[in-house]
């Protein structure tokens, strides 16, 4: 499935193996409550679950708002989160992203930890905040390809200027993924196949 196959060919399938604990920062309070509702959301659509804290990490779902990547070289210990933080800040920055978003897996392979960046640029900024929101957890979710929606995109916008939703098909692999009999973690492409089946049950 190429939703989970990386450029260099490599098939990779990861999901949450523990609660996910969220923490949002350099948004405004209400903000703030419309990411948590979105994640809330995502997470019951996957049959997951939320919890106060992680008993390792504290919060180990941590979403970074700013305006410059250069910010990210001026927050204390972020280097501790983002090994090599001054060469990937330079590499944001020559491709003029958006967003960033990094991952700690745990010993079985599943997800343990995730760093979202997101840099309001002018198209962010136009965006309604349930749309930035949404997408940034459909895509934290799961580890999907590096190139799983390049020149697409998970959701749906329904109407000009509205927020949109989720893709039934993405809503229905995310289902899928967390279908407790399946492993958190996978390098076999046969694992797509036994996604697409639960998939194909499921409509």
């Amino acid at each position: 499935m190429a939703l989970f196959t990386r450029a260099d060919g490599q098939f990779l399938f990861a999901r949450w193996g523990r609660p996910l604990v969220p923490v949002v920062f350099g948004v405004e309070d209400a903000t703030v409550s419309i990411l948590k509702g979105a994640i809330e959301a995502v997470v019951a659509l996957a049959g997951h679950k939320m919890a106060e804290t992680d008993p390792e990490l504290g919060a180990n779902l941590m979403i970074f708002f700013l305006r410059d990547w250069a910010e990210l070289t001026q927050t204390p210990n972020l280097d501790r989160l983002i090994p090599d933080l001054p060469e990937t800040v330079a590499r944001l920055e020559r491709a003029d992203a958006n967003q960033y978003r990094a991952f700690r897996f745990d010993a079985e392979g599943g997800i343990k930890a995730a760093f979202v960046f997101v840099r309001m640029d002018a198209a962010l900024a136009e965006a309604p905040a349930e749309t930035i929101a949404l997408s940034q957890i459909v895509q934290t979710i799961l580890l999907w390809s590096d190139t799983a929606f390049l020149g697409t995109s998970p959701l749906a916008v329904l109407s000009d200027g509205g927020p949109a939703i989720l893709k039934p098909e993405i809503a229905g692999l995310i289902r899928a993924a967390y279908d407790p009999v399946l492993p958190v973690a996978a390098t076999d492409p046969s694992h797509a196949l036994r996604l697409a089946a639960r998939v194909g049950r499921a409509q």
